[in-house]
Protein backbone atom coordinates (compact mmCIF):
# COMPACT_ATOMS: atom_id res chain seq x y z
CA UNK A 1 0.00 0.00 0.00
CA UNK A 2 1.37 3.75 -1.06
CA UNK A 3 1.31 5.92 2.08
CA UNK A 4 1.47 9.12 -0.41
CA UNK A 5 -2.58 9.84 -0.24
CA UNK A 6 -2.41 10.78 3.60
CA UNK A 7 -3.01 13.99 4.71
CA UNK A 8 0.43 15.35 6.05
CA UNK A 9 0.22 18.91 7.83
CA UNK A 10 3.81 20.32 9.29
CA UNK A 11 3.11 23.28 11.54
CA UNK A 12 5.87 24.93 14.08
CA UNK A 13 5.09 23.89 17.51
CA UNK A 14 6.06 27.13 19.77
CA UNK A 15 6.05 24.62 22.95
CA UNK A 16 8.60 22.32 21.43
CA UNK A 17 10.74 25.43 19.09
CA UNK A 18 10.26 22.86 16.52
CA UNK A 19 8.35 22.28 13.27
CA UNK A 20 5.60 19.21 14.11
CA UNK A 21 4.92 16.47 11.09
CA UNK A 22 1.41 14.93 11.62
CA UNK A 23 -0.87 12.63 9.62
CA UNK A 24 -4.64 13.49 10.12
CA UNK A 25 -5.33 9.37 9.61
CA UNK A 26 -2.91 8.32 12.24
CA UNK A 27 -3.57 11.03 14.91
CA UNK A 28 -1.11 9.53 17.61
CA UNK A 29 2.10 9.93 15.13
CA UNK A 30 4.26 13.19 14.89
CA UNK A 31 7.73 14.01 14.07
CA UNK A 32 9.84 16.66 15.76
CA UNK A 33 12.40 18.12 13.85
CA UNK A 34 14.08 21.40 13.64
CA UNK A 35 13.23 21.88 9.80
CA UNK A 36 10.43 22.07 8.11
CA UNK A 37 11.13 19.14 5.18
CA UNK A 38 12.72 17.18 7.88
CA UNK A 39 9.54 17.04 9.64
CA UNK A 40 7.74 16.25 6.68
CA UNK A 41 10.03 13.70 5.95
CA UNK A 42 10.09 12.24 9.27
CA UNK A 43 6.43 12.20 9.38
CA UNK A 44 5.96 10.14 5.92
CA UNK A 45 8.80 7.30 6.93
CA UNK A 46 6.98 7.33 10.30
CA UNK A 47 3.81 6.90 8.83
CA UNK A 48 5.28 3.91 6.11
CA UNK A 49 6.82 1.81 8.85
CA UNK A 50 3.83 2.01 10.99
CA UNK A 51 1.52 0.55 7.81
CA UNK A 52 4.14 -1.71 6.97
CA UNK A 53 3.77 -3.42 10.73
CA UNK A 54 0.06 -3.16 10.23
CA UNK A 55 0.33 -4.82 6.88
CA UNK A 56 2.77 -7.54 8.20
CA UNK A 57 -0.08 -8.11 11.40
CA UNK A 58 -3.14 -8.16 9.86
CA UNK A 59 -4.14 -5.27 10.93
CA UNK A 60 -6.93 -2.86 9.19
CA UNK A 61 -5.28 -0.03 7.57
CA UNK A 62 -6.80 3.36 7.64
CA UNK A 63 -7.74 4.76 3.91
CA UNK A 64 -6.46 8.09 2.58
CA UNK A 65 -9.56 10.96 3.29
CA UNK A 66 -7.89 11.83 -0.05
CA UNK A 67 -9.71 8.34 -1.06
CA UNK A 68 -13.06 8.56 0.96
CA UNK A 69 -16.54 9.32 -0.71
CA UNK A 70 -18.18 12.42 0.32
CA UNK A 71 -21.98 13.13 -0.33
CA UNK A 72 -22.20 16.69 0.28
CA UNK A 73 -24.54 16.29 2.47
CA UNK A 74 -24.12 16.39 6.85
CA UNK A 75 -26.85 17.72 9.16
CA UNK A 76 -25.80 19.66 11.90
CA UNK A 77 -28.23 21.14 14.96
CA UNK A 78 -27.98 24.88 16.07
CA UNK A 79 -30.14 26.65 18.15
CA UNK A 80 -33.17 28.62 17.18
CA UNK A 81 -31.73 31.27 17.44
CA UNK A 82 -29.20 30.29 15.36
CA UNK A 83 -31.32 29.07 12.88
CA UNK A 84 -33.46 32.46 12.82
CA UNK A 85 -30.58 34.49 12.40
CA UNK A 86 -29.32 32.59 9.24
CA UNK A 87 -32.22 32.32 7.80
CA UNK A 88 -33.24 36.32 7.66
CA UNK A 89 -29.87 36.88 6.07
CA UNK A 90 -30.56 34.19 3.61
CA UNK A 91 -33.70 35.84 2.56
CA UNK A 92 -31.48 39.33 2.78
CA UNK A 93 -29.02 38.27 0.41
CA UNK A 94 -31.81 36.41 -1.53
CA UNK A 95 -30.58 32.68 -1.91
CA UNK A 96 -31.50 29.85 -0.05
CA UNK A 97 -31.01 28.81 3.45
CA UNK A 98 -28.50 25.99 2.41
CA UNK A 99 -26.61 28.50 -0.04
CA UNK A 100 -26.19 31.06 1.99
CA UNK A 101 -24.63 28.40 5.06
CA UNK A 102 -22.55 27.03 2.15
CA UNK A 103 -21.24 30.15 1.00
CA UNK A 104 -20.62 30.88 4.59
CA UNK A 105 -18.54 27.63 5.16
CA UNK A 106 -16.52 28.21 2.11
CA UNK A 107 -15.32 31.73 3.80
Amino acid sequence: MTTDRYTYRVTWSAEDQEYLGTCIEFPSLSWLDEDEDEAFRGIRKLVREVVADMQANDETIPPPLSEKRYSGKFQIRTTPEIHRKLAIEAAEAHVSINRWINSKLAG
